[in-house]
């Protein structure tokens, strides 16, 4: 009789696997769905959100008046390095998932950007996007509800276009959460200094 595994080892295989084929079959379900109105602005959002560029667009609007605002800022620029250098130096060399196969005869290729050759987890746009409106919402809260929407945006859009499975992106979101996190706690100790924005 071949030897088998007790079920306790087998459980968390098994979850993994089925997890794994969740993921796989939603991601396959956007790619397979048409929204011609969505894909030209996902496409470019996702775009914009190479390196940060949208969040440093904003950390630069927010830092122009002195206060809270540009606190906020610098609080977001910190939780963006702290993020962005998780994901990308030790997230995707510890976890390697190849990224989404994209078929040459994809039905929409028209909503595709440039893919990545990183590691597909975790999805570094998500994570830095996450942590910018963690950290910024806190000390702005007036900009809470439109840079988390901004964030969900760019996370979708990563799946949109075809770069990153979802569960890369949930991975990304809960990273930047806790980078953001990192970031206020350090900030609320005094161990955090931001003079980039003039910021004690």
């Amino acid at each position: 009789m071949a030897d088998r595994r007790p079920p306790e080892h087998q459980a968390p295989q098994d979850l993994m696997r089925d997890l794994a084929a969740l993921d796989q079959a939603l991601y396959e379900a956007v790619t397979v769905t048409s929204t011609p109105a969505l894909d030209v602005a996902l496409r470019r959002l996702s775009a914009a959100a190479d390196h940060s560029k949208i969040s440093f667009l904003i950390a630069g609007a927010l830092a122009v008046r002195p206060g809270r605002s540009r606190r906020a800022a610098a609080l977001g620029v910190a939780a963006i390095g702290v993020a962005s250098a998780t994901a990308n130096l030790l997230g995707k060399r510890l976890v390697r998932r190849p990224r989404p196969h994209r078929a040459e005869d994809s039905p929409f290729p028209g909503r595709h950007v440039p893919m990545p050759e990183s590691a597909s987890f975790p999805s570094g746009h998500t994570a830095s996007a996450v942590a910018f409106a963690a950290a910024v919402g806190p000390a702005f809260p007036v900009a809470t509800v439109p840079l988390g929407l901004l964030a969900c945006a760019v996370g979708y859009s990563r799946v949109h276009t075809g770069v990153h499975y979802p569960g890369d992106v949930i991975a990304g979101a809960v990273l930047g959460t806790a980078a953001a996190a990192t970031v206020l706690a350090a900030a609320s100790q005094g161990s955090l200094r931001t003079p980039v924005f003039g910021c004690p």
